[in-house]
């Protein structure tokens, strides 16, 4: 019987404030949405490190000689054969080196007229013009600048370049969309917090004859307290729902239907569905603890019982 009683005060409540609870769940589904978003959104930037992280190469550019006219790293004049063995054998030596490809100034040609055949500046390039280079993989991508310090300023290298300084650059501009989307759901948290202490203090209020009789009967706090509590969690229940509903939709039109199918991004390891829906169990549980304490602490500033 009492029961039944909680759960028809929670219909009642719910109803009277329709329009408060609605915003209740908007605010809840969106906040929660883009912390199931964050979420991903690092994971995302953890697999891509850990994908491409173990690819990168440090590239040492040999000295041509277009470049001895040019570039003051290479005064001293083009690359010479004696150079390239000393380099070589110098790489093969330390310990950080997994291994070491040669890429001549006719392979660079044909990689770039693969690659960029289309470009206007491709029919004025010559292969002598192209760059001989060693791609170095290294054991680990963290120790570039042991390979740095050892070949930057030797004679023949024209510099030396770490492609893991790229990646680094754009997953810095992925982390700092990240903390932006934290910074937005933080907002959106605040407010869903806000919309659901004015919306247990009207419910409270709208109320106050029956918790009041009901305290003259020797009701208790928590039986008082409890359907008010039960509201906002059904709410932000719903809410969480919403927003898992959200990131499903997102994973499956934005990357199954979406970026995945992109010939530009096939190189792109996308998270699979595991981690998404290892994220839903926590939004669910968040959207019911959140906003039942909110609940529990208005209620003892405008219930008291």
């Amino acid at each position: 019987m009492r029961a039944q009683f909680v759960l028809s005060e929670i219909g009642v409540g719910l109803r009277r404030n329709l329009t408060m609870t609605f915003a209740v769940i908007v605010s809840v589904a969106l906040s929660l949405a883009l912390f199931g978003g964050s979420l991903l959104m690092s994971d995302q930037v953890n697999t891509m490190k850990g994908y491409w992280y173990d690819k990168v190469n440090v590239s040492i550019f040999l000295c041509n000689k277009s470049d001895a006219e040019s570039d003051p790293n290479c005064a001293k004049g083009a690359v010479t054969t004696e150079q390239k063995k000393q380099i070589e054998s110098d790489l093969g030596k330390m310990s950080v080196v997994e291994n070491v490809q040669h890429e001549s100034a006719d392979a660079a040609y044909k990689h770039y007229k693969e690659q960029f055949g289309d470009s206007p500046l491709a029919s004025s390039l010559t292969p002598d013009q192209m760059q001989e280079s060693f791609r170095v993989k290294l054991k680990d991508p963290e120790k570039y600048q042991v390979i740095a310090t050892a070949f930057d300023g030797r004679d023949g290298v024209q510099s030396v370049q770490d492609q893991k300084g790229i990646l680094d650059n754009l997953f810095g501009l992925l982390n700092g969309m990240n903390w932006a989307a934290r910074a937005v759901m933080a907002m959106m948290l605040v407010v869903a917090l806000m919309l659901i202490v004015n919306t247990v203090r009207v419910s409270a209020f709208s109320r106050r004859r029956e918790t009041g009789i009901m305290r003259l009967v020797g009701a208790s706090g928590f039986y008082i307290q409890a359907p008010f509590i039960m509201e906002a969690a059904v709410a932000g229940l719903i809410g969480g729902g919403v927003a898992c509903g959200f990131l499903l939709v997102a994973r499956y039109f934005i990357i199954d239907h979406g970026l995945a199918l992109s010939e530009k991004l096939n190189l792109i390891n996308f998270i699979g569905w595991d981690a998404v829906l290892a994220k839903l169990p926590l939004i669910l549980a968040t959207s019911l603890v959140m906003p039942a304490l909110a609940a529990f602490f208005a209620l003892r500033k405008y219930l008291k019982v």
